[in-house]
C-alpha cells in the first residue's frame, strides 16, 4: 500500500524489508494549460507550453559532496560507473500520463562511499526560454518496488514554485545500515544543472 508523504516527512524503505534492493524512482510533471483566446482559441481550445524538465541524481558522500562528476546521473550520463543508478532517458515535453522520467536504483550496488542519492529536477535552457516552475503543475516523486511494480510512496510537490527554476524533490539516504527517503520539495533559482552541482563540490 502506497504512502502519501508531506514535505519534510521521512520514511524507512528497507527496515523490515530486507529483500527490497531494486527501486524505480518516477518523477512527473505537467505543463500548465493556457487558454487560447479569439477565433483560433475556439477552434483549438487550450494550449500547453513546451517545457523540457530534466531529472538528475546526485550521488553524495557522507559530507554531502560529489566525489566526482561521474557521480551525477542525468540525460547526458545515463548510468553511474557502478551501475547502481540508471536513468531511463529524457522526456522533452512532460506531456502524457504517468511518470515523465524514471530512474532505477540498485541499493545493493550503491558504493559504501555514497551516503545519499539526491533527486533534482531543473528546466532545460530556462533562461533563454523564459520558463520557470510556476508554469508546471502536478509535480511529484514516487518510489516503486522494481521486483513487484507496487508503489511504496508518493510525494506531491504542491508548494508555489513561481519564479523558481530547479526543484530538490527528495533524497534516499543511509541511516543505521538502512535506507530511508526524505521528502524535501524545495525550489531554487539555479538556472542550470551546473549551477546546482557547484553547491556540492
Amino acid at each position: 500500500m502506497s504512502i502519501n508523504l508531506l514535505k519534510g516527512q521521512k520514511i524507512d524503505l528497507t527496515k523490515g524489508s530486507k529483500n527490497l534492493t531494486k527501486l524505480v524512482v518516477g518523477l512527473g510533471w505537467d505543463p500548465v494549460k493556457t487558454e487560447s483566446s479569439g477565433f483560433l482559441g475556439s477552434l483549438f481550445g487550450s494550449s500547453t507550453n513546451n517545457i523540457d524538465c530534466d531529472a538528475s541524481v546526485l550521488m553524495l558522500n557522507e559530507q554531502g559532496k560529489l566525489p566526482s562528476q561521474n557521480h551525477v546521473v542525468y540525460f547526458g550520463n545515463l548510468s553511474s560507473a557502478c551501475e547502481s543508478v540508471k536513468h531511463a532517458g529524457d522526456n522533452l515535453t512532460g506531456e502524457g500520463e504517468g511518470d515523465d522520467e524514471q530512474i532505477s536504483i540498485s541499493l545493493d550496488r550503491v558504493p559504501s562511499s555514497v551516503h545519499k542519492l539526491l533527486f533534482i529536477v531543473n528546466i532545460y535552457d530556462c533562461e533563454n526560454r523564459k520558463q520557470e516552475f510556476g508554469m508546471i503543475q502536478n509535480a511529484y516523486i514516487r518510489i516503486q518496488d522494481a521486483s513487484t511494480g507496487s508503489e511504496l510512496l508518493k510525494f506531491n510537490l504542491t508548494d508555489n514554485f513561481k519564479g523558481l527554476t530547479s526543484l530538490v524533490t527528495g533524497e534516499i539516504y543511509r541511516h543505521n545500515n538502512e535506507w530511508k527517503f526524505n521528502a524535501i520539495g524545495d525550489g531554487t533559482k539555479d538556472k542550470s544543472l551546473s549551477s546546482i552541482l557547484s553547491k556540492y563540490i
